[in-house]
């Protein structure tokens, strides 16, 4: 503290709580008289607040964009009523663009809208597999089937928004959402390998329609997703915004919090007002969604918190770092895991307790890698190999899925599917019991039944999903080998 009175002052004022008349920043020289910034700086510090808050928004409304990618994308193929649904019947190849989806179940997938609708039906039968409602921002609402509350023995459930007081019709479950668009998704193992068993449970006993029409519901409407040219992934340039701007004019105002909403509206997304940024902030929100989208990438492919690390000695991530669905950190007191929600969801979809909590033998858990051993970016040119060691801890079964790192979708190749599975495939074991999983451009002349391919001039990263994972993976005594090239 100077003890000294300066000119204009009664008393000595901490040169802390003060502010020179230039002051250098990483914005470039900020110019104040006596405090008060100068035009030139005053308009420098809002250019830059308003880029801040485009990158902020960018990277706290992702899940959203990334629901309104989906629906839009589901809607190009006919599934645009609660009863229209699509299906992987013939499971799910590169050609569709879809944020990390799996080549190792059937999807069954339909879009509710309650605003449209009201209340809606979702009717699941005996032995569905894993299933999920999420909201327009991407939030848990439900699970169905086996891990739902009707615990694989098939049930009734219904949708309603916030505040409802109508009819609960007995024996159904009841489930909130403060979402008008809703994402209703039912994974479905392989019989034998192959898809037939869960595709006929799918459309012949899920059934999706809205509760006024429950005397009468429409037929489901069935439409195939394999093979299918088609784009769910939100955008990465200016139109994101416009996607997240339609979501908040659809949804209700309570859709999000208070301090959400109000960092959309200070880059001009408000519920009920056109979002037309002049020129000025048009070009500052193109900025702000180029460095969000790198910071989402960066956080995503280049993590640097340790919650993020599977494993102290190797590449291998989490894709759900902190292992709560709501992206709580240490149980809420530590706040919202900001990272960990942003990377989730800029490479998956899908957001259940299930993929988050530890249940042994049921569940699925998931390891992610983008980095060979050396800390490299894997070059589809070259030759890789993966070791899995023996007795890979899951009880139902494991795959290993290649996936292109500018779509997040899986990797578009002269594979049929970009994968390997152990009920699937018929795999080469090694005499230990363990396997070997090689990637490369071309097929090679050992292992070719064990053989990802990649492309020239792309890149790739890979998901490891265990189905019914076991303590061997919970306690880390089992680990998977890092990818190296060969």
């Amino acid at each position: 503290m100077n003890d000294q009175v300066q000119p204009g002052y009664n008393t000595p004022i901490p040169a802390k709580i003060t502010t020179p008349a230039r002051v250098s920043t990483r914005i470039g020289e900020l110019q104040f008289a006596d405090g008060v910034p100068t035009v030139d700086t005053a308009a420098k510090l809002y250019d830059h607040l308003d880029f801040l808050r485009g990158v902020e928004a960018f990277l706290n409304a992702v899940p959203a964009a990334s629901m309104e990618g989906l629906r839009r994308g589901l809607a190009g193929q006919g599934v645009d009523a609660a009863h229209k649904a699509g299906i992987t019947d013939r499971l799910m190849d590169a050609n569709p663009l879809f944020l990390t989806g799996n080549t190792d179940t059937v999807y069954a997938v339909a879009m509710l809208d309650i605003e449209r609708d009201g209340p809606t039906v979702i009717e699941v039968p005996p032995g569905c597999g894993p299933g999920t409602v999420d909201d327009a921002w991407f939030r848990f609402v439900v699970d169905l089937g086996a891990p739902g509350p009707d615990r694989g023995a098939g049930g009734t459930y219904l949708i309603v928004p916030p505040g409802y007081d109508g009819e609960r019709p007995e024996g159904w479950f009841v489930a909130e959402s403060p979402s008008a668009v809703n994402l209703v998704i039912i994974r479905g193992f392989l019989v034998d390998g192959k898809p037939d068993h869960s595709t006929q449970l799918f459309e012949s006993g899920v059934k999706v329609y809205p509760f006024s029409t429950r005397d009468d519901p429409p037929a489901m409407e069935w439409s195939s997703l394999s093979g299918k040219v088609m784009n769910t992934v939100h955008a990465n340039d200016f139109s994101f915004y416009e996607e997240v701007d339609h979501v908040i004019q659809k949804e209700p105002l309570g859709v999000i919090d208070d301090e959400t909403r109000g960092l959309l509206a200070s880059i001009g997304i408000i519920k009920g007002s056109p979002f037309a940024p002049d020129e000025r902030m048009r070009d500052i929100l193109t900025d702000a969604v180029a460095v969000g989208n790198g910071t989402a990438r960066a956080i995503s492919f280049r993590a640097r918190e340790q919650e993020f690390l599977l494993y102290d000695d190797r590449k291998w991530l989490n894709p759900m770092p902190g292992g709560d669905y709501r992206f709580q950190r240490a149980g809420g007191d530590g706040g919202r895991f900001l990272d960990a929600r942003t990377a989730f969801f800029y490479i998956a979809t899908v957001n259940t307790p299930a993929m988050a909590l530890k249940m042994v033998g049921k569940g699925s858990q998931y390891g992610f890698v983008a980095l060979d051993s050396t800390g490299v970016p894997f070059d589809g040119a070259k030759r890789y190999r993966l070791r899995l060691p023996a007795d890979v801890p899951a009880a139902d079964f494991w795959s290993i899925v290649v996936y292109d790192p500018q779509t997040r979708s899986e990797l578009q190749t002269g594979q049929h599917l970009p994968s390997r599975n152990s009920k699937r495939d018929a795999l080469t074991y090694n005499d230990d019991g363990s396997v070997d999983i090689v990637f490369g451009p071309e097929e090679p002349a050992e292992l070719a039944s064990n053989w990802v391919q990649t492309v020239p001039g792309k890149g790739w990263f890979v998901l490891l999903r265990l189905y019914g994972p076991l303590e061997t993976w919970f306690d880390g005594s089992w680990k998977p080998g890092d990818i190296e090239p060969s």
